[in-house]
């Protein structure tokens, strides 16, 4: 990944100048990672149109997004830990999958059965994407975890297509694509964020997964991308949320606050003091404004309480993240009720007064 360039399919999408920076930020990268090794796996719990149940997270190693290697997202550094060179061989993307499973046979005191019931594949890119993970892998991948009772892939809009789906679904899976949205206003998505596909994209995408019995789509969003207010950004995800679980086939948005990665422009933002991460008062106050959509909404802060990640005063930001977390649960809104700090003060001053060209009005 040390010297980015955009392929044929890239050229002419997204916005050049954030094209350009980003190329030169990837640029700085000079890490090798081992194409048979994943780049994380862990155990958890997931609210899911079926209930909370135990989940197992996977993270391939793949070749990297395609997009990222155009210039990409503003605040995605994952590409900085993909294999160089652009693809991975299916023996090898099979052997990170034996990793995990054995990663999960060592935790299975943490299960409450013998194995997750919802496995969540991500790539920093598009599973979907057959230059990332091939046809043959894609449906190694289905029959591996067949007896399981739901997956969720990551791809953008323009891989997820209803036969690749269904790949998983006749194993008896229900299968949903987790697409990397990030808002649903336009504007915000092509500016701050440079992907450059629209929100009809989006749903066109949910259209084609909900065509198949057992499909549908987890709409992720990022608060708080470059060149947004603390206000606008909590605006921009209120609203958000709402479109997005107007859309048949998404029953569930995931909220990310946006941290601070490696080789960003982002990162870069940051350090020359034009950036701060969001508030995590700001991530409760979308999660309680929009309690009553019909739809999921979680929340899953990292990096919560650092200067890099979504934070608060410090004295309180873990208070916060188990709130967030018990409202993840639960999705009853009355949690946040029980959490009070003096900095709300300051976080409410923020919202209310810092402007674009004046942020970050307080760290």
């Amino acid at each position: 990944m040390s010297q980015p360039s955009p392929d044929v399919y890239e050229q002419g999408k997204g916005m050049d100048a954030h094209n350009k920076v980003m190329r030169e930020v990837r640029s700085r990268n000079d890490a090798s990672y081992d194409p048979r090794e994943p780049t994380r796996v862990w155990l958890d719990e997931d609210n899911t149109p079926d209930g909370f149940v135990d989940s197992l997270t996977i993270i391939l190693n793949t070749g990297g997004c395609r997009w990222a290697r155009a210039g990409g997202c503003t605040m995605c550094g994952y590409v900085a830990e993909s294999v160089d060179g652009g693809s991975v061989a299916h023996e090898d993307l099979m052997a990170q999958i034996d990793a995990c499973l054995e990663h999960e046979r060592e935790h299975a005191e943490d299960l409450r059965g013998d194995g997750a019931d919802l496995i969540k594949i991500y790539t920093s890119g598009s599973f979907l994407d057959e230059r990332e993970v091939p046809a043959e892998t894609r449906q190694a991948i289905a029959d591996t975890f067949g007896d399981r009772d739901r997956m969720v892939v990551e791809s953008l809009p323009d891989f997820v297509d209803r036969e690749k789906i269904r790949e998983f679904t006749e194993q008896g899976l229900d299968c949903d694509v987790a697409i990397g949205l990030e808002t649903a206003t336009d504007r915000v998505r092509r500016d701050c964020v440079n992907k450059y596909f629209d929100f009809a994209d989006f749903e066109d995408a949910c259209a084609e997964a909900g065509a198949v019995d057992g499909g549908g789509v987890k709409a992720y969003l990022l608060m708080k991308p470059p060149f947004l207010s603390e206000g606008e950004a909590v605006e921009d995800m209120k609203r958000s949320v709402r479109r997005c679980l107007d859309v048949e086939g998404c029953h569930t948005v995931s909220m990310n606050p946006c941290n601070v990665q490696r080789y960003t422009m982002v990162e870069d933002l940051y350090h020359e003091g034009g950036y701060r991460p969001p508030w995590l008062w700001s991530v409760a106050d979308v999660l309680e404004s929009t309690a009553d959509v019909d739809g999921i909404v979680v929340s899953d802060p990292v990096g919560h309480g650092s200067e890099r990640g979504p934070h608060n005063c410090g004295d309180c930001d873990d208070r916060v993240q188990r709130a967030i977390k018990d409202f993840d649960q639960r999705q009853d809104p009355s949690v946040f009720d029980q959490v009070s700090c003096d900095c709300e003060r300051t976080w409410d001053a923020v919202v209310e007064r810092e402007r674009s060209y004046s942020l970050p009005l307080a760290r």
